[in-house]
């Protein structure tokens, strides 16, 4: 029995975990390249969720099959989300580029309280109930005590968006494009690479991972409002702390370990103190190894 319960706090710390990995990746990503921290990264995943749940209600009253409801869902909200993402990059991020680091923050941090007053406005402050468009799998049956079905789709999600954001990263002439960017934007605009281009590419991945991390776990809870992206979002930002703000596999393995610590944390110590977790673990990495698991110590140069 209690390896059962050890098994289940495991699963449900990996399936954390997933969310959060598919969230830190925009953060970690646009901070690698443009040297910002988008604090308006989690209101990009809610928006998501509420693009998912509009265009679920309306395929509903026509009785369009489920699955087929969720891959327009979805296929919707990863292109509303990547388009709020560009457009949020250049009308608050790219024209202060040059300026200092603090007014990017700054403007981060408005737009982050604007989208959510955005939606507040053009929703309603309420939680409204989000349809399970996950599809069912008859292969879980025997383990669906253990092993349900969201859980079982959100990990598998998460992994092939894992795999394929390496290979574009490793072997397409994007992700080389980006790592030059990402090394020296200087130097990779005197080769010829259009920077602009591979920074718009980067928050539309960012937006569009976080947009299916956000129509994932709103169908496996059931609820949504507009401020479901703010929690997340800083949780998914010290995941990206923890693992290294700036490296991809950092970002994955430190919301792994946050998810995970939630997870024993509320089922061995106490559901009160679960979001209070994510801020002890940020308060320790900081103070013993700021660069982070996985991160590198830069030295500037003055």
């Amino acid at each position: 029995m209690k390896f059962e319960f050890f098994f289940q706090y495991l699963l449900s710390g990996l399936t954390r975990g997933s969310i959060y990995a598919l969230i830190a990746l925009g953060y970690t990503m646009v901070y690698g390249i443009v040297k910002l921290i988008n604090f308006a990264h989690g209101e990009i995943y809610m928006i998501g969720a509420f693009t998912a749940l509009i265009v679920s209600g309306v395929l509903g009253m026509y009785g369009i099959d489920p699955v087929v409801t969720f891959m327009i869902a979805i296929t919707a909200a990863v292109i509303y989300s990547a388009a709020y993402g560009v457009t949020l990059e250049k009308i608050a991020y790219a024209p202060l580029r040059k300026a200092p680091r603090l007014s990017a923050l700054i403007s981060a941090i408005g737009m982050s309280m604007f989208l959510q007053n955005y939606v507040l406005l053009a929703q309603t402050s309420d939680f409204l109930p989000f349809p399970d468009l996950l599809p069912e799998f008859k292969f879980l049956d025997p383990v669906k005590s253990i092993l349900s079905t969201n859980q079982f789709l959100i990990l598998v999600t998460t992994a092939v968006v894992m795999v394929l954001l390496t290979l574009l990263i490793k072997f397409s002439k994007t992700g080389k494009a980006m790592r030059a960017t990402a090394q020296d934007r200087e130097m990779a605009q005197l080769v010829g690479i259009n920077i602009n281009k591979v920074i718009s590419i980067t928050f539309v991945i960012g937006s569009a991972t976080a947009a299916i991390g956000g129509v994932l776990i709103s169908s496996q809870i059931g609820q949504i409002n507009f401020y479901i992206g703010f929690l997340v979002g800083i949780k998914a930002f010290v995941a990206a702390v923890l693992g290294g703000i700036g490296s991809i596999p950092g970002a994955v393995l430190g919301s792994f370990v946050l998810g995970i610590t939630e997870s024993f944390g509320t089922g061995y110590i106490s559901s009160d103190y679960e979001d209070a977790f994510a801020f002890v673990i940020l308060i320790v990495i900081l103070i013993f190894k700021p660069s982070g698991l996985l991160g590198r110590k830069v030295t500037e140069k003055v």
